[in-house]
C-alpha cells in the first residue's frame, strides 16, 4: 500500500499536475485555491474507488471547487462537532467539581483531568473517521453518504483501513523531513508546496484504496457506472 501510494502521484503526465497543485498550494491563503485542492483530493478518492490507477487531471474546475467546498464541510462537521461536545463535557465536569467541593468534588476533578488527557485520543478518532467519510462521499457523490453509518462501518472496522490511516503518518514524516531540508534555502522553500501536494495525493490514494478494498456497499451507480464490487479490489 505504501509503495502504491508513493508512486501514484507521478504516474502518467505527472509534471503538469504537480506544478498546478504546487501553485494552488502557494495561493491557498486566498482560500479559493485551497478549496480546489480539497476538491482534487476528493477526485483522487473518487477515481481510486472507481478502479483508476492514474491520478485525475485538473479539469472541470467548477466541479473541483464544488467538491472542495463539500469536502471541507464534511471535515468541519467531523472535526468541530466532536471537539465542541468534548469541550462542553470537560467544562461541565470541571464546573461540577468546583461547585460540589469536598471529597466528591475532588473525585469529579480527577475525572475532569482524565477527560482532559483524553483529548489526544479524541483527535485521533477524528483523524480516523474523516478520510472514511470523504471516501464515502467521493464514492457515492452524495453529501449524506459521508454520514451513512452502514457505508462507513465496514471500512472503519477493517484492518486495511487502520493500516491506511497509519501509513500516511510515515508519508507525513517523510514530507516534514523533506520540507525542513528545503526550507533551509529560499529556492528550496519555493518547492515546499509542491512536495506537500505530492504527499497529500499519495495519502489520499491510500485512503481511497483501503476504503474500496473493504466496502462491499459501493456499487456501479456510486461512481458514474464504473466498477462494482468486483472492480473495487483493483484499486488496491
Amino acid at each position: 500500500m505504501l509503495e502504491d501510494g508513493l508512486s501514484y502521484p507521478i504516474r502518467g503526465d505527472w509534471i503538469g499536475r504537480i506544478i498546478i497543485g504546487g501553485i494552488l498550494g502557494f495561493l491557498s491563503v486566498l482560500l479559493l485555491p485551497a478549496f480546489v485542492i480539497v476538491g482534487y483530493l476528493v477526485r483522487v478518492l473518487e477515481q481510486t474507488v472507481g478502479g483508476e490507477d492514474v491520478p485525475p487531471e485538473f479539469t472541470d474546475w467548477g466541479d473541483l471547487l464544488m467538491k472542495g467546498v463539500i469536502g471541507t464541510v464534511i471535515t468541519i462537521a467531523y472535526t468541530v462537532i466532536p471537539v465542541v461536545l468534548y469541550a462542553v463535557v470537560v467544562a461541565v465536569v470541571a464546573g461540577t467539581s468546583g461547585a460540589v467541593g469536598g471529597d466528591a468534588g475532588a473525585l469529579i476533578g480527577v475525572v475532569g483531568v482524565l477527560l482532559a488527557l483524553a483529548f489526544v485520543p479524541v483527535l485521533f478518532l477524528v483523524y480516523y473517521a474523516v478520510p472514511a467519510a470523504l471516501s464515502a462521499y467521493a464514492a457515492r457523490g452524495e453529501l449524506s453518504a459521508a454520514f451513512d453509518v452502514g457505508l462507513l462501518k465496514p471500512a472503519l472496522l477493517s484492518t486495511e483501513y487502520l493500516v491506511a490511516v497509519l501509513m500516511p503518518i510515515v508519508v507525513a514524516v517523510i514530507t516534514w523531513v523533506v520540507t525542513a531540508v528545503l526550507a533551509a534555502t529560499v529556492v528550496g522553500l519555493l518547492l515546499v508546496p509542491f512536495v506537500q501536494f505530492y504527499g497529500q495525493v499519495a495519502v489520499f490514494r491510500m485512503f481511497g484504496s483501503a476504503f474500496a478494498s473493504v466496502n462491499d456497499r459501493i456499487d456501479a451507480g456510486g461512481i458514474g457506472g464504473a466498477g462494482g464490487v468486483d472492480d473495487l479490489g483493483a484499486a488496491v
